[in-house]
């Protein structure tokens, strides 16, 4: 029996705790992968850019061809209603989610018409400011908007980054960078990658093969607005083995230095520990 963390849903008007059967073997979304989910975090009393998450799960639900069923202002209600279940000193991932229940036309396609949503939050501690983790090349690359709806947070885009990290874990690493089709970084398993060298920030263009993850958008303007230079471009991997500082964004850990690519040490630099600093003081402010 699986031991979850400390969990509340709001599905059809109810909160639910714990893990709620809420899918059977014909719902279409778990047998043809028709879902869609975002990832907010609350913490230290705060839920930064909320609106943003709330607003995107709807759009990846578009890009997905489901129909969203509830205003992204309600979201954002919700998720405020369901932090006050936990405790202040409870780190907390919040998760929309809309998938289909029953199958359009063809099968394969999940009916619009019978969309469902649930907003799920659970316990989810926060990486410690001095967390550091080691990164290698993955085998797998990135799918292209022609192959997968890569602009939505879709469930089925996972399972690819999903063995993209148990190969990377397989050889003694934590996650891996994986390139787009061409050969181009274009993010880690789990969250975006971003350079420093020479005191200057690079992280890969968003050229539609990775998602433009919120916290990556929020760090590149703190960063630009803190007097730091940020080059959104093409990068090649050869150019993150000659990196002064190596740092990854995303909503579950927010800022985490990177310690190690391949064989090379780094170092939990000063523009690491800036640009988390500076997100956390966006987050209370």
């Amino acid at each position: 029996m699986t031991e979850w963390s400390k969990t509340w849903n709001w599905i059809d008007g109810e909160w639910f705790e714990g893990n709620p059967a809420i899918m059977g073997p014909r719902t279409h979304a778990a047998w043809l992968s028709s879902s869609v989910f975002d990832g907010a975090r609350g913490f230290e009393g705060v839920l930064p850019d909320i609106d943003l998450h709330s607003k995107r799960v709807n759009n990846s639900a578009l890009a997905l061809g489901l129909r969203p069923t509830m205003r992204w202002e309600e979201v954002v209600e919700l998720s405020k209603e369901g932090m006050t279940k936990f405790s202040k000193d409870e780190a907390v991932y919040i998760k929309p989610m809309y998938w289909a229940e029953s199958d359009g036309p063809g099968v394969i396609v999940g009916d619009p018409a019978s969309t469902r949503f649930c907003l799920c939050l659970f316990e989810a501690p926060l990486a410690s400011k001095d967390a550091t983790f080691s990164v290698t090349l993955s085998p797998f690359r990135r799918p292209t908007e022609e192959t997968m709806p890569v602009s939505a947070k879709a469930g089925c885009l996972y399972p690819n980054n999903a063995r993209a990290m148990s190969e990377a874990k397989s050889r003694g690493f934590d996650n891996a960078v994986v390139l787009d089709a061409l050969g181009h970084v274009a993010e880690l398993t789990s969250a975006n990658i971003f350079m420093v060298k020479d005191n200057e920030v690079h992280t890969p263009f968003p050229n539609g093969t990775f998602l433009n993850g919120i916290t990556r958008q929020r760090v590149i303007k703190l960063l630009k607005d803190a007097g730091y230079k940020v080059h959104e471009r093409l990068l090649r991997y050869s150019e993150l083995m000659e990196a002064d500082e190596l740092f990854s964004t995303g909503n579950y850990s927010k800022v985490t230095g990177i310690n190690r690519i391949e064989t090379k040490q780094l170092e939990l630099g000063p523009i690491t520990q800036k640009a988390r600093e500076l997100y956390w003081d966006f987050a209370h402010s």
